[in-house]
């Protein structure tokens, strides 16, 4: 069989797993970013950042970190050098094109609009179809077509495309006389001229998530209570100070089996939703459980920000964040470093920003930092040069995707490290090897028909679960379950550890899954 040439667009941890797991079956890859490194969101981060889960569920399943990485949570820097030694362990930079845009991305093929089966066939590379990948070196500003048999984008949620807040006319940063960026320019600055940036001054940081967090508290202990830094925020969710509440490691309560049967799932039958339904009391209670350690740990009642839903919901949307260092983040809360002001919108003035219902408190500001994501549909969508294929991605509340990997009417094509995860690399890495396990021809996807009823399922437990969220396609509470179905599809058995107990009790991550076995 011919060798056949896969476009994979961006090199963070998606991309480098999916090149990974592309060469180990005889694939040619090659591998498109516009950045001079490896890394997609960890190429560029801000001076304090470190990872949010432990690292135990933030490795690949058969490259632990090294032993010189003592930190539970490790910084950037060493989540960068960990992601380099990955790549040139498996020998991945050859297959990488840095400083390379891809412009756009146009199918050569049948029409699919009839299809009962994807790709026409079935199968996943169809004797007509070619996608011409338009690539642009931000070098030489020269372009190029690569025409290959199969794409997959790797272009995850946040990065590249900012989400700007958008203002009526005379409300917006044209009548702000200080600096207004988004977080993505913060994070690309070295961090001696970021801390340049925003010395001596007043900020604001707008969001209140992982990535606001951590500009706040960098801006705060530059500039200290003389130019205090203003959280600007519209809900509280919330902070987990450690990863064992009242000293039960949050794993056996949240990533393991036991934990799935308190929820209705997708697909589930009559007796496991006869289960949920009875054991719901029960995950009521547990998550009442975390609530009561946070607000023992942290003194949100003190400072209004104690959330008004439950911290469950918070896991399934992964709307949730670690505080490392949280006696610190409130001693500067306390003394006037950090200010919290909640408000559902805002304007500008002048001399900093507007808040309240009516606009009519006065924030003063001389540097506005937006922390309000990415819009990563937009991004997405954009890269289709055909506005129908773009329309498949963006004309639904979420981006419907089978196994969140595959839309059912978009032929050779395949996006990975969208939907969202509690430990994003540990997903990206099942649905590459369950991508290839399908490129290699290990078993065939359902009908069209079948594979958006599928999504359908997802989509309801995705509105029930998450809410107003949903539309992040969080699989975060019940990752174990969505691993199962890849394993079936591949033809593996999803049981990963020794007996029943084991298998119900104890929590599942990425090592668990390190050799895939029938």
């Amino acid at each position: 069989m011919d060798k056949k040439q896969v476009a994979i667009v961006g090199a963070g941890v998606s991309g480098l797993l999916a090149c990974k797991y592309c060469l180990s079956k005889a694939f040619y890859p090659i591998v498109f970013d516009t950045e001079p490194d490896i890394g997609g969101v960890w190429a560029k981060t801000i001076k304090t950042t470190t990872l949010q889960s432990p690292k135990t569920f933030y490795q690949f399943s058969d490259f632990p970190w090294p032993t010189s990485v003592t930190d539970v949570f490790p910084t950037g820097q060493q989540i960068r050098d960990y992601l380099l030694s990955y790549a040139t362990h498996f020998d991945l930079i050859p297959h990488i094109r840095f400083h390379s845009r891809v412009k756009g991305i146009s199918y050569d093929g049948p029409s699919s609009e009839t299809w009962s089966l994807w790709n026409g066939t079935g199968e996943p590379f169809p004797p007509e179809g070619k996608w011409n990948v338009t690539v642009e070196s931000t070098q030489t500003a020269t372009t190029q077509v690569y025409t290959v048999e199969f794409v997959i984008l790797c272009l995850g949620r946040f990065k590249n495309v900012p989400n700007i807040p958008e203002f009526p006319t005379g409300e917006g940063p044209e009548v702000f006389r200080g600096q207004v960026i988004h977080s993505m320019e913060y994070a690309a600055m070295d961090a001696k001229v970021a801390e340049e940036f925003v010395k001596g001054k007043k900020v604001v940081v707008v969001g209140f998530g992982k990535t606001g967090l951590d500009i706040a508290r960098e801006c705060s202990s530059i500039n200290g209570p003389e130019h205090p830094t203003t959280i600007l925020y519209r809900r509280d969710h919330w902070k987990l100070p450690d990863w064992a509440p009242w000293g039960i490691p949050l794993t056996f309560l949240y990533l393991n089996r036991f934990s799935e049967l308190l929820i209705h799932k997708p697909g589930e039958g009559f007796l496991l939703s006869v289960i949920a339904t009875l054991l719901s009391p029960l995950g009521w209670g547990v998550s009442k459980f975390v609530e009561s350690h946070i607000k023992r740990k942290l003194p949100l009642t003190k400072f209004n920000i104690v959330p008004q839903h439950s911290f469950s919901k918070d896991i399934r949307s992964c709307k949730l964040s670690y505080l490392p260092n949280r006696n610190d983040f409130f001693d500067e809360v306390e003394k006037g470093s950090i200010k919290l002001k909640k408000s559902q919108t805002f304007s500008f003035y002048n001399a900093g920003i507007l808040i309240g219902d009516d606009h009519s408190t006065q924030i003063e500001a001389e540097v506005v930092i937006y922390a309000t994501g990415f819009k990563g549909v937009q991004k997405l969508k954009d890269i289709f040069e055909s506005s129908r294929f773009g329309e498949f991605i963006a004309g639904s509340p979420r981006v419907p995707l089978y196994r969140e990997c595959i839309h059912p009417q978009i032929p050779q094509l395949a996006i990975i490290g969208f939907s969202e995860s509690l430990s994003n690399l540990y997903i990206s890495e099942m649905r590459s090897k369950w991508l290839v396990a399908l490129l290699e021809g290990a078993f065939k996807l359902p009908s069209v028909k079948e594979m958006q009823k599928d999504i359908v399922q997802w989509d309801d437990y995705m509105n029930q679960s998450a809410g107003e969220y949903h539309y992040r396609s969080s699989i975060g509470a019940l990752e174990i379950w969505y691993n199962d179905q890849l394993c079936k599809d591949m033809g593996m058995n999803p049981m990963r550890k020794n007996g029943p107990l084991a298998n119900l009790f104890e929590p599942y991550g990425p090592i668990d899954y390190t050799k895939i076995e029938a």
